[in-house]
């Protein structure tokens, strides 16, 4: 039961250390990281977040989304506002 335990807060703690899919840390981790590695469902991410539109947490993001009608935001949009732009 240790065992298990040990092994499941050992999960959540490294999966915390990960970049969050659309943060600038995380385009910045996928312009160094081989094409070829790529699946169908990162090449789109990438392409919606660091292409199409700023990167989740830019200051032009955090800028764009202060000016839109809070009444208007997503709940991701909340929370990664606040995360990432205010603290």
């Amino acid at each position: 039961m240790k065992r298990t335990l040990l092994l499941l807060s050992t999960l959540v703690i490294l999966s915390g250390c990960e970049a969050e899919v659309g943060t600038q840390a995380w385009c910045d981790n996928m312009n160094e990281t081989p094409k070829s590695e790529w699946t169908a469902q990162v090449t789109f991410d990438y392409a919606k977040h660091c292409v199409l539109s700023d990167a989740v947490g830019s200051a032009q993001w955090c800028e764009s989304l202060k000016d839109k009608p809070k009444g208007d935001w997503s709940a991701n949009e909340a929370t990664s506002y606040a995360k990432h732009c205010v603290f």
